[in-house]
């Protein structure tokens, strides 16, 4: 019998909240949904578990940019994530290298992201110029 996602999730993310790799939660995540032959969920499923994991203290985020950040960069984020999530006990950044991010770094969680690429930066300009030529 399929059960619902909601419980699915509850069931993972409690299970998983001493698993600090976020690549061995996929892992594992996978495994199971294989098992079950709902692979299909596995995108949806990991980013509910990662946000019940961060609602339970365990905040995961991804930090995308074009190059290896420095680990003072990396501890600046750990910093603003706290800010954002004051009951934290632990908090993980994993990076990803974007070759087409320009400059900038871009901060990606479950449900939202902080975009401070140089991209993001001039779409901004461009849009606040344009708004006031109407």
């Amino acid at each position: 019998m399929k059960r619902p996602r909601h419980l699915l999730v509850q069931a993972i993310g409690a299970k998983t909240l001493g698993v600090q790799d976020s690549k061995k939660l996929a892992i594992e995540i996978a495994a199971y949904l294989l098992s079950e032959n709902r692979v299909n969920e596995l995108d949806s499923i990991l980013r509910d578990v990662i946000e019940y994991r961060a609602e339970r203290g365990v905040v995961e985020a991804q930090a995308v940019s074009a190059h290896e950040l420095s680990n003072k960069v990396k501890d600046d984020i750990k910093v603003l994530m706290k800010q954002n999530y004051p009951n934290a006990k632990s908090v993980t950044i994993s990076q990803r290298i974007d070759p087409d991010v320009v400059g900038g770094i871009r901060v990606v969680l479950p449900h939202e992201q902080l975009d401070l690429t140089v991209q993001s930066k001039l779409s901004n300009f461009k849009r606040l110029t344009m708004a006031g030529k109407e």
